[in-house]
């Protein structure tokens, strides 16, 4: 039995994985084709560009060493971003921004960066995919309706139930919503078909569907508009870097460069728990990212990412190298030439239908529901962050959601919770020394000790009882945000009763604190009869203990 791999290093293409990749090209090449066009048509440029950036994915980011199975293309996640980028700049302003994001992209794959992606809040990237989402799903519908979409994600939420209800009015509009819902229909319940049908991508399945119905119904549907490839691909002149001066270009580029490389990465990491085979490395995968989305700028095409949708369908479909991506891009690449003529028949409402049913997969109901029960502070950055985007934009939404995870991280840290359990004395417990009546004071019988001697405890003197012992445990952060509250609680104990604290529960104690505790120790012990029993503060400085040697 041959062994496998080892994580990081490639497989070997033999035989028996190129006819593996082979199938599986063609598997991803069919879930691609609708997605490109679709994520095209959505984000305001010609169909041809997407097929451009597929054909790039594959092709370029295919090739380069990083993650193996996972495969790059136009991503949903991005459609609003540059949408909003074409309506401000145009297509090349587009180019530009893409093309330095690109560039931005490998310096930080070059300096070794691509691992600190890793280290974004689970929760602003979930809220950032459903803030996409929610605003590809109200876009969407507005294209499957056949009317223009308002401007402004608010805007749009607020005026999506008139225009879906005036639309019900308008025979054209009719037709294209019912092709639309139609292609949702058949995206969600052809995978449960029994048998291989099952196993053919549900959006492509949808799209030939939608054409064929329009074409022998003869709907009023409008189509694809097809220019060609080479027409359609547009390099930036010269006077379209001069945007890169403007502040709102470079603000776009740190928002494309930001989301595209954490969109990517994570991808990578879920695609990485779907097969037992080489895992990531996340700087060459970043590097990879970064050249092909140079490229794409270069060509005036869409940007690309790293889609989990074709990752995980060409680790379903058994793929084992690269082979498989590239070739996907291969076959995109013969479809661009011989059949661009082909997406004049593909219904402009089957797109949009594609589109929602993205959209509405980016939106993580059941993560929301998971945070809400375990992690209320998380669920909170992550709805912020969908609102934050879908009221005033990708870039200012993400801002928001790193902004309140870090305060959150910081508040976590800082967050000290003081607990005391008050234990009872022992049975048959004798009272100490402090217990004994003070010097000078008479027992109710007997003569009066020698000047200078302390009065000892005679047959018959009533003792105060035993008192048991307070203990307080420290856990969390004690810091100087916290240091109100950790005075009030010590100072609120009972000065008559021995006090033990605990600190084996904080994880950082910094000096405010540590000054504090020890000026409250003493006050505490010289006002009762009993001391304060604080252990020694952990010395912050101190390497930390060897492990004992196994045997």
């Amino acid at each position: 039995m041959p062994s496998s791999p080892s994580p990081g290093r490639p497989r070997r293409l033999s035989r028996a994985h190129l006819r593996q990749d082979f199938a599986a090209s063609l598997v991803v090449f069919l879930v691609a084709l609708p997605l490109c066009v679709g994520v095209a048509v959505a984000s305001g440029v010609p169909a041809e560009l997407g097929l451009v950036t597929g054909i790039v994915g594959g092709l370029v980011t295919g090739v380069m060493r990083g993650s193996s199975l996972q495969v790059s293309g136009p991503a949903a996640g991005l459609t609003v971003l540059v949408l909003e980028s074409v309506r401000a700049f145009g297509l090349a302003g587009l180019g530009v921004i893409v093309l330095a994001a690109g560039l931005v992209q490998t310096a930080l794959g070059l300096l070794r960066w691509g691992r600190w992606f890793r280290a974004i809040s689970l929760s602003v990237v979930e809220g950032m995919l459903a803030g996409i989402g929610l605003v590809i799903v109200a876009g969407q519908l507005y294209a499957a309706a056949g009317v223009t979409a308002p401007d402004g994600g608010p805007a749009r939420l607020a005026a999506l139930p008139a225009a879906l209800a005036g639309a019900l009015a308008d025979p054209r509009a009719v037709a294209s919503v019912a092709v639309a819902a139609g292609t949702v229909l058949v995206i969600v319940g052809w995978p449960r078909l029994p048998g291989r049908a099952g196993a053919l991508p549900g959006a492509l399945v949808a799209v030939l569907l939608a054409g064929l119905v329009t074409a022998l119904a003869g709907l009023p549907v409008a189509t694809v508009r097809v220019d060609g490839v080479l027409a359609a691909v547009r390099p930036p002149d010269s006077a379209a870097f001069l945007l890169l001066a403007e502040p709102a270009v470079l603000g776009a580029v740190l928002a494309f460069a930001l989301i595209a490389s954490a969109e990517s990465l994570f991808s990578a990491a879920a695609v990485d728990r779907l097969h037992d085979g080489p895992r990531t490395e996340y700087d060459r995968e970043l590097v990879a990212q970064g050249v092909g989305n140079t490229l794409c700028g270069l060509l005036g095409a869409l940007p690309l990412t790293a889609v989990i949708v074709r990752s995980s369908a060409n680790v379903r479909a058994g793929a084992r190298t690269r082979a498989s991506r590239v070739l996907h891009g291969v076959w995109l690449l013969v479809f661009a030439v011989l059949l661009p003529g082909a997406l004049a028949h593909v219904p402009l409402p089957a797109l949009a239908g594609i589109l929602v049913h993205a959209g509405w997969k980016l939106i993580p109901f059941r993560g929301i529901v998971a945070l809400w029960r375990g992690h209320r502070g998380e669920a909170a950055v992550l709805a912020a962050t969908a609102a934050a985007i879908v009221a005033v934009g990708m870039l200012e939404g993400v801002l928001v959601g790193l902004g309140l995870a870090v305060a959150k991280a910081a508040w976590e840290a800082s967050h000290l919770r003081v607990d005391h359990t008050d234990e009872p004395p022992p049975d048959g417990a004798s009272p100490s020394d402090d217990d004994r009546p003070p010097h000078g004071v008479l027992p109710p019988h007997g003569a009066p000790p020698a000047h200078g001697e302390p009065c000892p405890p005679p047959h018959g003197w009533p003792r105060p009882p035993a008192v048991g012992v307070l203990r307080v445990r420290l856990s969390g952060g004690a810091t100087f945000l916290g240091l109100p509250k950790l005075l009030d609680a010590l100072e609120a104990l009972p000065r008559d009763r021995p006090v033990e604290v605990d600190l084996s529960g904080l994880h950082h104690l910094d000096h405010a604190c540590r000054a504090a505790m020890t000026a409250w120790a003493e006050r505490h012990t010289a006002a009762g009869p009993h001391p304060v029993r604080l252990p020694p503060f952990p010395d912050p400085h101190a390497a930390p203990a060897a492990a004992p040697a196994g045997p």
